[in-house]
């Protein structure tokens, strides 16, 4: 296993665990099965272990876990704060952080995140509540030992966030395909420069860079390296790149963790050759052709006048024909409306700033018009309302 640097030195495991996908039975995880799996990862170096409150049963598995094997001490946990929960008025992080550490049988949590900490205005939100007199003193007492935040957004609200106060590290989603989306290689260069270590989440996209590829795409893979499967390949773009410290990935087979345990005990940062590049150039192409529309999130439409984050919007749209309604829908809702100020295409009133500045030309207020058509119907408009009120956005 190769490690990495945490902000103060500690070493982490380039390859992280992500327990969310820990394999269910009657509606709760497979303690005997996960066990086997993370001590497989374990006694291969893995040493970070991400979970989350709002993963249902998921801390509590985790921590069973670690309680019967007894590694709690020589491993980390990274796990979130459901902030978005937080009342109003003064509302006290202890009922979800005590909680969470009961969850986890310990007594203190190593990586803590803000958990999808999506724009300054959320971040605003919590400085309000008293979040920053809340960290200091739990880092203070030990309870917690580094603070973070996960990111799903753009690069420009990301970037906002990374300047808003002093990280100790964040996490956000990046993969080949996402280069130029979400906070994107502008958010990790910026991470690194102000010295933030980054977490990949959705290295793979939850699979579909594997089993969701066009035939093409696999076939232009397997071209290049027959023995390399197109999970390595996505893996190995990943750690190829200094500033990504850890790459979570949800195992949930003892073949998958022993493939990816594989693929990081080998893949050093400046190891693609200019030939590995060309087969990511090439495969981006043909993805990118199977896409409802050619935006390559460069961003120079933005800013828009009302708020749409076209770019954004966009990225999730090409999800809708080639991972289906219900996942495009999913991640629109998430990246949308988890946010101060919603940035959908319903926003847009067509003005047509922003197609004078699209080296693309593409039809921009024709393609949000069908965006809003296909994924903001009734369905979308109810959870809307209702993720507002429960985020308290």
């Amino acid at each position: 296993m190769q490690y990495r640097k945490d902000k103060y030195g500690n070493d982490i495991s380039a390859l992280g665990y992500g327990c969310m996908r820990f394999t269910t039975s009657g509606g709760k995880a497979d303690l005997d099965k996960a066990e086997k799996e993370i001590m497989t990862a374990f006694e291969a170096g893995v040493n970070y272990y991400d979970t989350a409150y709002v993963y249902s049963g998921n801390e509590v598995a985790l921590g069973t876990i670690l309680q019967r094997t007894g590694i709690r001490d020589r491993i980390k946990i990274a796990t979130k704060l459901p902030h978005y929960r937080l009342k109003d008025g003064g509302d006290d992080p202890d009922r979800f952080f005590l909680e969470e550490l009961k969850r986890l049988q310990t007594d203190h949590v190593d990586y803590y995140l803000m958990h999808m900490l999506n724009d300054v205005a959320a971040w605003e939100r919590l400085v309000r509540l008293g979040i920053i007199e809340w960290i200091e003193k739990k880092k203070e007492s030990g309870q917690i030992r580094q603070i973070g935040f996960s990111y799903h957004g753009n690069s420009d609200d990301f970037c906002g966030l990374l300047d808003a106060y002093d990280w100790d590290f964040c996490q956000i989603q990046y993969n080949y395909l996402d280069e130029t989306s979400q906070a994107g290689v502008t958010g990790l260069a910026h991470a690194r420069e102000k010295g933030v270590p980054v977490v990949i989440m959705e290295p793979l996209r939850g699979g579909r860079l594997v089993n969701g590829l066009p035939r093409q795409a696999v076939e232009r893979f397997r071209k290049a390296d027959p023995d390399r499967s197109p999970a390595e390949w996505g893996l190995r773009w990943l750690w190829d790149q200094e500033g990504i410290t850890c790459v979570l990935s949800g195992m949930n087979s003892l073949e998958m963790v022993r493939e990816n345990v594989r693929i990081a005990g080998d893949c050093a940062a400046g190891s693609l050759t200019e030939e590995d590049r060309e087969v990511f150039a090439d495969v981006c192409r043909i993805i990118r052709e199977n896409e409802l529309v050619g935006c390559t999130g460069c961003r120079y439409c933005m800013p828009c006048p009302k708020g749409v984050d076209i770019p954004g919007v966009f990225s999730v749209y090409n999800r809708l024909k080639s991972e289906g309604k219900y996942t495009a829908l999913r991640e629109y809702m998430k990246n949308t409306c988890l946010r101060h100020d919603f940035t959908g295409a319903g926003n847009c009133v067509g003005c047509g700033k922003c197609e004078q500045h699209c080296p693309q030309h593409i039809q921009i207020r024709k393609e949000l018009e069908n965006v809003r058509k296909k994924l903001e119907g009734p369905v979308f408009k109810i959870a809307k309302k209702g993720m507002r009120l429960m985020f308290k956005y």
